[in-house]
């Protein structure tokens, strides 16, 4: 799977540095080439020898290293890889990262490499949920590094929940996808996501409070697995990721367009918020108060049920066709009406009252609806809800 890969591993500090070993052994049974770098907080958990004789490689270690300086260079050994993976990714590492820095041989690696670069994070429960961790994720995921975990579970520390560093198959998994090989290679996977904005006049406009982190986090994960990602999304708040084709629109009917244009594919999801309604008419300039305290009528059409569309196409439907269903009541029996209404396959389900804080917040709480059920999930970052999707879409094409 991984024949003639060349994986750059930097190793930080942490209880789940142990696991390095083992990944290093499980990527050198895939055919891979490992060059390590041990971070000096690394070495408080494994050794240098240790490291060395699992990789049968030279131990990187130092950015001042006058020897490794004029064979190679921490500028050459940064790009001589496939990919970077950093595991464990300590909160300190992941700041590091997302601030730019480089003040050692690890930093400096991570800034200057044209590559491609996977992170494992591992921390304390509250670090991970720190508000400045969740800033620096959000930042170092704009940037178009690639996550895999953390998971949920008991810690070293005594405490549970996320977290703890994702298992060694689990990211030897998540290094193939990232090199092309992952279980949704070949495939063709459509994505909407954001808000609509349907206009009134030239400066205001209908919508709603999308931010597009859901779709934006699972495009992510679609194009980690080896996806080849059509990302069709309204004005969002959240930037699109990186390695997928990004088709920009504003209204539903350019979504609906851009639907259609980017047909035919193995699936399509549909996280975007569409406005159902548009205003029939929208003002060519500008509408101003007249004076009369009337407010201006405004007569509005019904938008195109994409999902629907799609959903019952016939011929050339995707495989797999999956809705969003955003409720304030009664989620499960809204969602359940919605899926056979619609004619998809799924319906992921969430409760987006006010009080949830989900809708433009990072985390969600979903309800994922299948002909064999309701499939509760627990609260989860957006990331880790994409990442759970993805896989499970993985195995319906696979």
């Amino acid at each position: 799977m991984l024949a003639d890969k060349r994986i750059l591993l930097i190793i930080g500090g942490g209880i789940a540095a142990y696991k390095a070993l083992d990944l290093i052994r499980r990527l050198r049974d895939q055919g891979a080439s490992v060059t390590p770098v041990l971070t000096r907080a690394g070495e408080a958990f494994v050794t240098p020898l240790s490291v060395s004789a699992l990789a049968a490689h030279k131990v990187y270690r130092d950015l001042f290293d006058l020897t490794d300086e004029a064979e190679m260079g921490h500028i050459e050994l940064s790009r001589a890889a496939d990919l970077i993976v950093v595991a464990p990714a300590t909160a300190d590492l992941m700041g590091k990262m997302a601030a730019g820095l480089a003040g050692d041989l690890a930093t400096t690696l991570l800034l200057a490499t044209d590559k491609r670069v996977l992170i494992a994070p591992s921390m304390n429960v509250r670090m991970w949920d720190h508000p400045a961790t969740r800033r620096n994720l959000a930042r170092l995921l704009a940037d178009g590094i690639l996550v895999v975990g953390p998971n949920e579970g008991p810690m070293a520390c005594g405490e549970f929940g996320p977290g703890r560093m994702a298992e060694v198959p689990e990211i030897v998994a998540a290094i193939g996808a990232a090199l092309g090989n992952g279980p949704l290679k070949g495939r063709h996977v459509l994505v909407t996501s954001g808000p609509t904005h349907e206009p009134i006049d030239p400066v205001r406009y209908i919508a709603n409070r999308s931010s597009g982190a859901q779709g934006t986090a699972l495009a992510a994960a679609l194009r980690d697995l080896g996806a080849r990602v059509s990302f069709i999304t309204g004005p969002a708040l959240v930037p699109p990721p990186a390695g997928v084709a990004v088709i920009a629109v504003e209204t539903a009917l350019e979504m609906a367009d851009a639907v259609a244009a980017a047909l035919p594919a193995d699936a399509a999801v549909f996280a975007a918020a569409v406005a159902d309604w548009r205003v029939a008419n929208p003002a060519a300039q500008k509408m101003k108060k007249d004076g009369t305290g009337a407010p201006p009528s405004l007569d509005f059409a019904e938008n195109p049920d994409i999902l629907a569309r799609v959903a019952q196409m016939g011929a050339g439907r995707p495989r797999l066709v999956v809705g969003f269903a955003a409720e304030t009541e009664t989620v499960v029996a809204h969602a359940t009406a919605k899926r056979a209404r619609k004619g998809c396959d799924w319906i992921v389900a969430n409760d987006v009252s006010p009080e949830t804080g989900i809708m433009g917040g990072a985390e969600n709480a979903v309800t994922l609806m299948t002909a064999q059920g309701a499939e509760s999930w627990p609260r989860l970052p957006k990331v880790e809800v994409a990442r759970r999707l993805a896989l499970r879409i993985a195995e319906a094409l696979a």
